[in-house]
């Protein structure tokens, strides 16, 4: 089985990877959740460090603000590291990172982070990469997995994102991550205890694993009802789209 694609744009900055088409993805091995649900589940692949899975996020929150149905769709958020070898204490900036990586001027790593930024702006979202830190991002996909438990993984995501891309906060720090755990009303013995044994590790490898199944090689990755995908950042249109789109099919299914 494969996906039918419903959009693709790459992103323009190269540091959240890149997508293959949706339509090459081989689902042959993967296992299908039975059609008869509650409600259409939508998962998201994500990186709290990629600069377009806010954006992505914020199009679809639009789209989903403006769909009817949507009471009766179900979000999960799926572990993705764009750098899953980065060390501890990297001690470089973002524009520095980006430069290393893929061979540019630190001048055209800030021209491409500035235009991102005003993107996001027009979002309602605050960019600062001047103080962002390049961080490995496992524990704080293992703080997302523990908020899930509690009802509390998109709050998790968004106030992670907003650490990370406004207030400049480190997310491979446990004190950072501890703290933001308060700010979600986390019990934190209980947190504390779970990113120091890595109690949710082999979660945050599960849903890496299951996105290289499924052939995704960037982020934001959203897969509707497992029938349907959407790759990059898109309008809030083509999240309508999708949306209705899979919505329907999965009613009919579920009649």
């Amino acid at each position: 089985m494969k996906f039918i694609v419903v959009a693709l744009m790459l992103p323009s900055l190269v540091a959240c990877g890149q997508s293959a088409p949706v339509d090459q993805i081989d689902r042959t091995n993967i296992e299908v959740e039975s059609p008869k649900e509650e409600k259409m589940k939508i998962e998201i692949w994500s990186d709290v460090v990629c600069p377009f899975c806010y954006i992505g996020k914020r199009e679809f929150e639009k789209a989903l603000n403006q769909f009817a149905e949507a009471k009766n769709v179900e979000i999960e958020w799926k572990s993705f590291q764009l750098m899953p070898d980065m060390p501890d204490n990297y001690g470089r900036t973002t524009y520095q990172y980006f430069a290393e990586k893929y061979g540019t001027s630190m001048e055209e790593a800030v021209s491409a982070h500035e235009q991102v930024t005003q993107r996001a702006k027009g979002l309602g979202l605050t960019y600062n990469f001047d103080v962002a830190i390049p961080a490995n991002t496992g524990m704080a996909h293992q703080l997302i997995h523990f908020a899930k438990q509690h009802g509390k993984q998109d709050a998790a995501e968004e106030i992670l994102f907003k650490s990370y891309f406004t207030d400049g906060r480190n997310l491979n720090d446990l004190s950072t991550l501890l703290e933001i755990g308060a700010t979600l009303g986390l019990d934190q013995d209980e947190l504390r205890k779970a990113l120091e044994n890595g109690t949710f590790a082999d979660a945050v490898n599960a849903d890496i694993i299951e996105s290289q199944e499924l052939g995704v090689r960037g982020v934001p990755f959203f897969v509707f009802d497992r029938k349907y995908a959407v790759s990059g950042a898109q309008d809030s249109s083509q999240f309508i789209a999708a949306l209705e789109q899979a919505y329907a099919e999965w009613q009919l299914a579920n009649q």
